[in-house]
Parts: structure tokens; sequence; C-alpha cells
């Protein structure tokens, strides 16, 4: 069967490790092993660790603590996969059958409206739009979308690429648009506990519907991607499907992976670890704001709720692939033009890494903008 090219993640394989400063990147400064295993962890304890099989879903243990940090869920709730993106696509896979409807959110890290036009044929997209300063759901959108063919209903909230976080009147018209025609919700929470300003984690959508299903994983807020941890949590029933696929996948996550796993979701250490996450982003975000406001006007953003992360709207005679590509081939700087986010003029910029190396980065940036101003 066909599938369309996935954009952007084809863009950064190629040129992320070529280019002087990619700023593509979405997360955070990673965490090294001995960060994880802190005071407390005695690291041989992990040297010793024997390279077998683990079990399929995951560790009893790493399951338990994954579902304690979403209320109401056990360990029969939770399967442990390969990363958020094998979260999503086993998710989908289970979900979705030839003829259904799929209603996704734009904009979004687009693997779900790939996948969508995959295995149903078409996506119907609904829109965040940026209105005076904040991002904001389009509710006639959402209802146009979600109709009575509707299987399935994406979100990503946080929201990737503008780090936006929906409001409780807004995830109650997203539950009841999926609850109204009995759509499975499938929502992309990755960037949940990187908020800038408040110090718990955003609101879930677990337990707010018996159809939801969330995806996961350490890669974003916990700084964690190189583990390749990724994983479901939904009704027992769904949780079958998504490991029934898993088995023709990549049948396991890694021992190493699980055990380390382990670690970082035990409530103390994780509590530890979002909270390194979020003095990163309040210690680099006002640097990218200072920079994006001495463009006199040329930007339109809002500021990020959660993520290391901001989509600025940019006011250019030129198209946002072609802006990008222009500043990659002339600046040696990676950036993700809003296109491949269903979206126009716009850029993705990521603060979460070294902020002098990005600042230098975005100094080359200012190069092409002034030659274009």
């Amino acid at each position: 069967m066909r599938i369309d090219l996935f954009e952007m993640e084809r863009m950064q394989a190629l040129y992320w490790h070529r280019v002087e400063y990619d700023l593509s990147e979405s997360g955070v400064l990673p965490l090294t092993i001995r960060d994880l295993l802190g005071e407390t962890q005695d690291p041989e304890d992990f040297v010793r660790t024997k390279l077998g099989y683990p079990l399929s879903e995951g560790s009893e243990v790493t399951r338990e603590r994954i579902a304690q940090w979403y209320p109401g869920a056990g360990a029969e709730n939770v399967t442990v996969v390969n990363g958020g993106s094998e979260a999503n696509h086993l998710t989908l896979w289970a979900l979705l059958e030839p003829g259904d409807r799929f209603a996704f959110m734009v904009p979004n890290y687009m693997q779900g409206w790939g996948l969508g036009r995959h295995y149903v044929g078409s996506t119907d997209v609904f829109r965040l739009k940026l209105r005076e300063g904040r991002w904001i759901l389009d509710r006639e959108e959402l209802e146009r979308a979600v109709t009575g063919q509707t299987k399935v209903v994406m979100v990503c909230n946080p929201n990737n690429p503008t780090g936006h976080v929906l409001t409780e009147q807004e995830m109650s018209a997203i539950v009841d648009a999926a609850r109204k025609v009995g759509a499975w919700l499938v929502a992309d929470e990755i960037y949940r506990g990187a908020e800038l300003d408040a110090d718990e984690a955003s609101p879930t959508f677990w337990g707010r519907y018996d159809k939801v299903v969330i995806t996961s994983g350490l890669s974003k807020a916990f700084g964690m991607p190189g583990l390749r941890v990724g994983w479901t949590v939904a009704p027992r029933e769904a949780i079958e499907d998504i490991w029934i696929r898993h088995d023709y996948t990549t049948l396991s996550p890694s021992m190493v992976s699980d055990n380390l796993a382990a670690i970082a979701m035990e409530p103390a250490r994780r509590e530890w670890i979002l909270g390194r996450t979020r003095g990163i982003t309040r210690a680099h975000w006002p640097l990218l704001d200072g920079w994006l406001r001495s463009h006199d006007g040329l930007f339109t953003y809002a500021r990020p709720v959660a993520g290391a992360i901001t989509y600025a709207e940019y006011d250019l005679p030129v198209g946002s692939r072609e802006l990008i590509d222009r500043i990659r081939e002339e600046q040696s700087v990676l950036l993700v033009p809003g296109d491949m986010f269903g979206l126009g003029k716009g850029i993705r910029f990521g603060f979460g890494f070294d902020i002098e190396h990005t600042m230098k980065g975005l100094a080359r940036v200012d190069e092409v903008l002034r030659r274009m101003g």
C-alpha cells in the first residue's frame, strides 16, 4: 500500500547532523544515564543488566509506574513500545479500518495525518488558529470534521508545534464531539510535563471518556529520546489489539530501556526530571522571545504554555519551505517550515538545547532575514 512521504522526519534525517546549527529539535537537552540514575541507584546494578528479552508489553513495574501518572489507570491499561511514534502507529493501525473517517487536529506532528491517509484513504482536519495572541480551537471546524462515520479523533496536547495547551472548555468540546458519534479519542501527550509556568503536568485526556487512548513516551518532556521508550494508555480491549500488532513490528522494548524507564517513572524521580525540563524551558524562552520581538512585527506568535517549541507566523513574500531551505543552504541552520505541520508561512523554533548555541544560530537567520527585508 502507498504511504505519503513523512516530510519533516525525512528532512531532519537528511540534515540535522550536517548543519552547524540544528534548531529543529523539539525536546530539551538530553539526560545522561548517570543523570537518570542519580545518587540513589547503584551504577553497577545497571551494568549487570542481562541483555535478554524483556516482557513484550513492558515489565510490571514499568507499567505500574507509568499508570500512576494517569489517575485511575492500572498496569493492565499500559503497554510499552519503542517511542511515541510507534505508539501512534500501532494505535491507529488497531483502530482504523478501510471506510472509516479520521479527524485530525492541525497543526500537529503529521505522522497521524499520513497514517490516516494510508489506512482509510483521507484525513479530515480541524484547526487551532492564532487569534489575538493565543491559539484557539476552531469549534465549527471540529463539528464539521467529526461526523457519524468518524472512527477516530486525534489531537496533540500540549501541541506540537505551537506549545499550546487546550483549555478545559476546548478539551470538553473535543471529548463531546467524539462521544456524540462513539469515536475513539487518541491524545498524543508526549509534551505533557514540560510546562513553562505551572509546576504540575497539564491535564490529561485520560479518564474523561471511556474510549480514550493516550500516546506518550520519554522523548520530549523527559529529555530521553535515545531510549526510544513510548507507551499507550487505553482500555484493556484496546491495549490487547495494540499489543497484538506490536508482535508484528518491534516485539518488545529493549531490556536496557525498560529498566531505565522504570527508574524514570518512579514518582519522585519523574518529578525531578520534569522539574529539570521546566527549568530549561523557563530559562531559555525569554531569549528566544526577545529575538522574535526584535524583528519589528515580522513575526506573529503566542507564548508557548508547554514544550521547548514555539511557532511563529511571518510576513515575507516567500513560502515557508523555500525560506527554510534558503536559511539551511546559506547559513547552515536547520528549522522546520510551517507547511510540514499543515500550516503556511511560519516556522517552528526549538529552544530546549544549548541556548547560547541557539542564539548564535538565530544570528545567522538574521542575515537571511535582513537581505529579504
